[in-house]
């Protein structure tokens, strides 16, 4: 998928890799590529040349009659130039607000100060209306988390690029 307009973006390299991290406001998107692929965001990853592979990760509730599928909770697939896609996600249920809040204020901690490798934003209706994506230590692999306090729920993904021999 090509790049969505974005609350905020953070491009960041690391790892061997040139990452975006995009905030699309209750969404995400991360675009991925090679350290010296095309240095322009280009189409995603099912579409990338065969020299250098490309990455667009969105996980966004799109506009009705937009063809989008259900997050899976596990999914993976070879990449161009001998990279592999790996994606998991979760869901956290809270059966109560206090829960639910300790949680949320717990992901803003352990962000805090992260301005180099992590994004987040609090939306409108709620100081625990969050969507949050951050880099690991590697480069190769984020993590997102978007919290719905209408449900007390947090729906989590952890990603990662690896080189394949």
């Amino acid at each position: 998928m090509p790049p969505l307009d974005a609350l905020a973006v953070l491009p960041v390299e690391r790892g061997g890799l040139a990452v975006e991290l995009r905030l699309l406001g209750a969404s995400h998107q991360v675009i991925a590529r090679p350290l010296g692929a095309n240095a322009s965001p280009g189409p995603s990853a099912g579409a990338a040349g065969a020299a250098a592979a490309e990455l667009s990760e969105t996980v966004a509730c799109l506009p009705s009659g937009t063809a989008g599928e259900p997050l899976p909770s596990r999914a993976a697939r070879t990449l161009a130039g001998g990279w592999a896609y790996e994606f998991a996600a979760a869901t956290e249920r809270h059966s109560g607000d206090a829960s639910f809040g300790r949680a949320v204020d717990g992901l803003r901690s352990a962000l805090a100060g992260r301005d180099d490798d992590a994004l987040a934003g609090t939306f409108p209706g709620s100081p625990h209306a969050v969507t949050a994506l951050a880099l690991d230590a590697s480069g190769t692999g984020w993590r997102t988390w978007h919290s719905y306090p209408q449900t007390r729920e947090i729906v989590m993904t952890r990603s990662r690029l690896v080189r394949r021999p």
